[in-house]
Order: C-alpha cells, then sequence, then structure tokens
C-alpha cells in the first residue's frame, strides 16, 4: 500500500505528482472518501500535473466530465445515481474499457461495474486538517 500525505493546498501539486508516479499501466481509479475530503480536488490536481488543458470541475451534474489535453482523462462522479441502470445507460464500459485514465468519484454506488483491475483510492482528512491519500 502506497500513502501520499497532502499537508495543505499549497502541497497537492507535489503529492499529485507523486500519485502520478505510481500510475504504471493501470487505467481505472475509483476514489473514495467522505463528501469535503478532497476527491475532487485531488483529481483537478493530478489531471493539471498530466496536463489536461480543459477546466476541470466536478461532474455532479453531468456525470462525467472528458478533459484532453497531453493526457485524456474521463472524470466521473456517481453521487447522484440512483439505479446501475442510468450506469448501463451511459455506457459506462465504453469508457472503462477505453485505455484512457478514468478517475471515479463515489465509486461506491456502482462497486459492482468496476473493472477487477480498479486501484481503489482513499483520501481521509486527518484530525490536523491534512488529507492521506492511500492506495
Amino acid at each position: 500500500m502506497i500513502s501520499i500525505e497532502i499537508k495543505d493546498l499549497e502541497h497537492i501539486s507535489e503529492a499529485a505528482r507523486e500519485f502520478i508516479q505510481h500510475i504504471g499501466e493501470h487505467r481505472v481509479f475509483a476514489f473514495y472518501g467522505k463528501m469535503g475530503a478532497g476527491k475532487t480536488t485531488f483529481v483537478k490536481a493530478v489531471c493539471e500535473q498530466l496536463g489536461v488543458d480543459d477546466v476541470i470541475t466536478s461532474p455532479t451534474f453531468a456525470i462525467v466530465n472528458e478533459y484532453s489535453g497531453k493526457t485524456q482523462v474521463y472524470h466521473f462522479d456517481f453521487y447522484r445515481i440512483k439505479k446501475l441502470e442510468e450506469v448501463y445507460d451511459m455506457g459506462y464500459e465504453d469508457y472503462f474499457y477505453s485505455g484512457v485514465l478514468c478517475f471515479i468519484e463515489w465509486p461506491e454506488l456502482i462497486e459492482d461495474l468496476l473493472p477487477d483491475d480498479a486501484v481503489r483510492v482513499s483520501i481521509a482528512e486527518q484530525e490536523d486538517g491534512s488529507r492521506l491519500v492511500t492506495f
């Protein structure tokens, strides 16, 4: 297991760079954490470090945002999913098995659909306000 500490927002870019060093051949990353833990903020930092040119925002209402630049990324937010049928209807397989990096927020709601090799990433707020990213 790998752990990366994010002391504060000033250090998030270096944490994102460290995370990227461990991506390897993996393409699907499931981000777990409580509301406000910093999932979207961390995904945004990772995308920026990967050279994404687009404005990175939470895809809460769109379910998926596609970003491009040096690297293409699909960013999912399944927080508002009510039924798995919604995920089937959006063609999740086309995304998850595309070979493009997929960053998924609220994966607990689609757990059964995650690829077997999806990397489970936990982000937890510590007592001192820092965040701990483990995967």
